[in-house]
């Protein structure tokens, strides 16, 4: 196995591009040490991109937030602002594994894991956030919910590497949140999650909306239908008609298994619960409340 440690994000997609075997990108390594030890891959190559500047910082621009792809999920808790502008997003990067695992898991890890319940890919994808792609032939950003097709499969080509994930400048009067359910209290894979946000108007009514689920589909979905059932309304008081609309359509979205997990009636069950709940919290961060 060949270990190579470029300093540019254009080597490592090279390097990647060039590979001859099966060849992996290693940024934090909680998944993929773990694959390599438990015998279920065997590389060619490894590159680490941890050396890359790049890859390694969280910078606040007048466009929003650029999240470096080596960037450790405990950073994200620790950078005052960006837990300010997008706390539902920061929550759901704190939610991947246990304190140790924090101190390496990034949320492009998370993303390129291409798993169905990732946890921080729903809050990013209701977010707005893109993936800053480099591969051999130049750069493109594309919105975090085209980057997987499928379970352990994604839309990234042959040599591409996703230097950083970015997040929109929060527009005033918005809020996210992030809420998941598991069997245990903690360190464990989300039978059902719900990522929301919302823009609000100076009267306090939703403008605008991004549903997004998780751990419902073969990929985390967004829900066109669940934002079109709370825009043009006010959350703060009991509007129950709106949330069973808002329910209704995460409810429809769904094409969930049955697993040891969960049954597929439970899933979509708790889908809406969790919309439901997470869209009060995102409006209360707003200023609608």
């Amino acid at each position: 196995m060949r270990y190579e440690t470029p300093t540019t994000t254009r080597e490592a997609a090279t390097l990647m591009a060039q590979a001859k075997g099966s060849a992996f990108v290693l940024a934090g390594g909680t998944d993929l040490l773990v694959r390599m030890k438990s015998g279920l891959i065997e590389p060619d190559l490894v590159v680490d991109i941890k050396h890359i500047p790049a890859t390694q910082s969280i910078e606040k621009t007048a466009a929003g937030f650029r999240i470096g792809a080596a960037v450790p999920a405990v950073a994200m808790s620790e950078n005052a602002a960006l837990k300010k502008a997008w706390p539902g997003v920061v929550e759901a990067a704190n939610l991947i594994g246990s304190d140790q695992i924090q101190s390496r898991c990034t949320i492009v890890g998370n993303l390129c894991n291409a798993s169905p319940a990732a946890d921080s890919v729903p809050a990013m994808i209701a977010a707005g956030a893109k993936a800053i792609i480099v591969g051999p032939h130049g750069r493109r950003t594309v919105a975090v919910e085209k980057v997987v097709t499928g379970p352990g499969a994604m839309s990234l080509e042959k040599g591409e590497v996703i230097e950083a994930i970015t997040l929109p400048k929060r527009p005033p009067k918005s809020g996210d949140a992030f809420l998941r359910f598991i069997p245990r209290t903690e360190m464990d894979i989300a039978i059902v999650s719900a990522g929301v946000c919302l823009t609000l108007d100076n009267k306090r009514v939703i403008k605008k909306a991004r549903v997004a689920l998780g751990a419902v589909a073969p990929t985390v979905v967004l829900v066109p239908a669940a934002a079109k059932a709370i825009v043009g309304s006010k959350l703060d008081d009991l509007n129950d008609e709106v949330m069973e609309k808002l329910a209704a359509a995460c409810a429809a979205a769904c094409s969930p298994i049955d697993d040891k997990r969960g049954t597929v009636e439970f899933r979509i069950e708790v889908a809406g619960v969790l919309a439901r709940r997470a869209a009060k919290i995102a409006y209360q961060r707003a200023g609608g409340a």
